[in-house]
């Protein structure tokens, strides 16, 4: 039987009175590749954020690794195993170079500095940005900081993907690699997009987030 890996229990939120989350249940097990569609504004990207405990449901429980998640200090192990990508990468990207970003993620999880190198290296290739490594981040174009900001959540490792539009401002020959790390290197994933063709190529199942309520959509 398939472990549970996330869980939530009854949420609702809102920003300001205005609710966009009403008694929203879900659940994600190890080994699941599920994508997540919805209306602009219909709070995909805030679920998301619930889930790493960025926000704070106004009810309801969110259980992570079989455990309820309640205060900061509950998400730690969570933003330490769960990989996010930000839909926009400025929020991704702090450190001054592009190999600095990548390698900030493994150093931060205890690898050494040669293992961080060496993990830098081998995502720069996966996804051929060997070129971008010493480049400052404020002279990467939009689609080079998306990439980029992909390659720091990959280089992590994580157990599960959450990823906010993951395909959007990527040329062709980029969306086709990451569609192939997602199959071939990616067991559970949780992926946020608009991009339909792209979910179908990449999970095995689609919710829809509308009208406040997650169902399920379509299975592949």
């Amino acid at each position: 039987m398939e472990k549970t890996l996330i869980k939530l229990e009854n949420i609702s939120f809102g920003y300001n009175s205005f609710p966009v989350l009403k008694n929203i249940n879900f659940e994600l097990k190890f080994g699941e590749k599920v994508g997540l569609i919805g209306p602009n504004g219909s709070g995909k990207t805030t679920f998301l954020y619930i889930i790493m405990g960025f926000l704070k449901p106004v009810s309801g429980k969110v259980f992570i690794f079989g455990r309820e998640r309640k205060k900061d200090k509950d998400f730690l192990e969570v933003r330490q195993k769960l990989g996010l990508l930000f839909q926009d990468s400025d929020s991704q990207l702090f450190c001054p170079t592009v190999k600095e970003d990548i390698a900030f993620g493994p150093l931060n999880l205890g690898k050494s500095r040669n293992e961080a190198k060496e993990i830098v290296k081998n995502i720069a290739k996966v996804f051929n940005i060997e070129h971008l490594l010493d480049r400052p981040i404020y002279k990467l174009s939009g689609g080079e900081k998306k990439i980029v900001a992909l390659a720091t959540v990959f280089a992590m490792n994580p157990v599960c993907y959450l990823l906010d539009e993951p395909s959007s401002g990527l040329d062709e020959d980029t969306r086709n690699k990451l569609i192939k790390f997602l199959k071939n290197h990616v067991k559970t994933c949780l992926i946020v997009s608009h991009d339909r063709k792209f979910l179908k190529e990449t999970v095995n199942k689609i919710y829809i987030l509308k009208n406040k309520k997650v169902s399920l959509y379509q299975v592949f």
